[in-house]
């Protein structure tokens, strides 16, 4: 496959995070926008790094790329001039002026790993056009078994809620994954690493790894390596990925990478976001609905508008889950609550039992779907497993449809009137 395709397949799988499964569709999915890129990460990092990097989910270690210290394993090679805060130059549109080739970021890339052979190695420049990518791609092979290993950058909003999101390790609870750490640098650099697996139920065991970093400057570099010669539809040739987590930080940090970041054309700031209901919070409401039913609560979680708790009645871990929408036009999603039942204060309602779609083995999905009149969308949902990832621990979810229909329909969702 020519690098240009396997781009286009990572921008494609990329992408996938942030359209919703059709159990989003239908139920209103766990997070809408960015936020649901997020709280997916640990399946749809597995994405090429170089897609990745295109969407804004990596960074750059400022220990390296600032001219500090290294950590384990950083090269020892003469530090770039300090990065400027000025705007590159002009020149052709794209990512940058092309001073840095792909060629060049091959190079690095080999000059940064200890040892063994890169092999299969593609590239892109700072220049190659309007949404090149600049990064290098490889084979790995340091005689323990062939690795596919790549590197990203970009140039982000540093305090923008996305790149935020993006550093932030997810939620153990919700997420089935080895390892992560996530910290904040003396000079308010942030790097956070990633032990994951390319598909979160595990069904092909072939792990994936890696170290994002973002500098206060907006800078980021993305290292992602597998344990196998390729992310997808390659056997796993090794029981771990070449390079340890302290490694993968070290080459991410490296000041080679300087000069193409400074190349980079300045991220746009994003656009502060704003809440139709300010203060508002699924989280407590879900905790006063789930009291009266007596059932322990074992883990719990979420923040805004969205909110989970894993039940356990002694039977087996049960997630239940709860998403709130609010909706200003008058008919939107007309389409999801035909043939609804209409109660009297004129809520649309509609129950749903489904199996489970995010790869766990016999699971079950189980949701009521409440439209309110004042556009107000609550949607609650149960599983008869710990997570959507995780195998099914019971037959069927802790809650009945009749208690999930009594959650959903509360009043004491009036608090998201408007």
């Amino acid at each position: 496959m020519s690098f240009e395709d396997e781009l286009g397949e990572a921008l494609r799988q990329a992408g996938e995070g942030f359209a919703p499964d059709r159990q989003a569709l239908v139920a209103g999915g766990e997070r809408r926008g960015r936020r649901l890129v997020v709280r997916r990460r640990a399946g749809a990092i597995g994405g090429s790094v170089l897609g990745l990097a295109l969407i804004g989910t990596a960074g750059a270690f400022a220990g390296g790329l600032l001219g500090g210290s290294g950590g384990a394993g950083t090269p020892n090679v003469a530090a770039p001039p300090a990065l400027s805060s000025a705007a590159p130059p002009k020149g052709v549109p794209g990512s940058g002026t092309g001073a840095v080739t792909g060629d060049q970021m091959v190079a690095w890339l080999k000059q940064l790993l200890p040892g063994g052979q890169l092999t299969e190695a593609k590239g892109h420049g700072t220049g190659d056009g309007p949404g090149g990518i600049p990064g290098a791609y490889g084979v790995y092979d340091d005689g323990k078994g062939k690795a596919a290993i790549g590197v990203g950058l970009n140039r982000v909003d540093p305090k923008g809620a996305s790149t935020a999101e993006m550093l932030t390790c997810p939620d153990k609870n919700k997420f089935d994954y080895d390892g992560c750490t996530s910290e904040v640098l003396a000079d308010g650099s942030k790097v956070m690493v990633y032990q994951g697996y390319e598909y979160p139920d595990r069904h092909v065991p072939t792990k994936s790894w890696r170290a994002t970093v973002v500098t206060p400057q907006g800078y980021q570099v993305d290292v992602q390596e597998w344990n196998a010669a390729a992310e997808k539809d390659e056997p796993v040739s090794r029981p771990n990925p070449p390079l340890d987590p302290a490694q993968l930080k070290a080459l991410a940090l490296s000041p080679l990478w300087r000069p193409a970041l400074e190349d980079m054309r300045p991220a746009h700031p994003e656009t502060p976001r704003s809440s139709p209901r300010p203060g508002a919070s699924a989280a407590p409401v879900l905790d006063g609905l789930l009291a009266g039913y007596g059932i322990p609560v074992v883990a719990k979680g979420g923040e805004g508008d969205s909110a989970y708790s894993v039940l356990d009645d002694g039977k087996g871990k049960s997630m239940v889950t709860v998403e709130v929408q609010s909706y200003w036009k008058s008919g939107t999603l007309d389409s999801l609550f035909e043939g609804a039942t209409v109660l009297p204060d004129g809520t649309k309602v509609v129950t749903r039992q489904l199996p489970g779609e995010k790869g766990g083995k016999n699971v079950v999905w189980w949701t009521v779907d409440t439209m309110r009149p004042n556009g107000t969308r609550v949607i609650v949902s149960a599983f008869n497993s710990k997570n959507q990832e995780s195998d099914a621990s019971r037959k069927e979810p802790a809650l009945t449809m009749a208690q999930l229909k009594e959650m959903a329909t509360s009043d004491k969702w009036a608090q998201y009137a408007k």
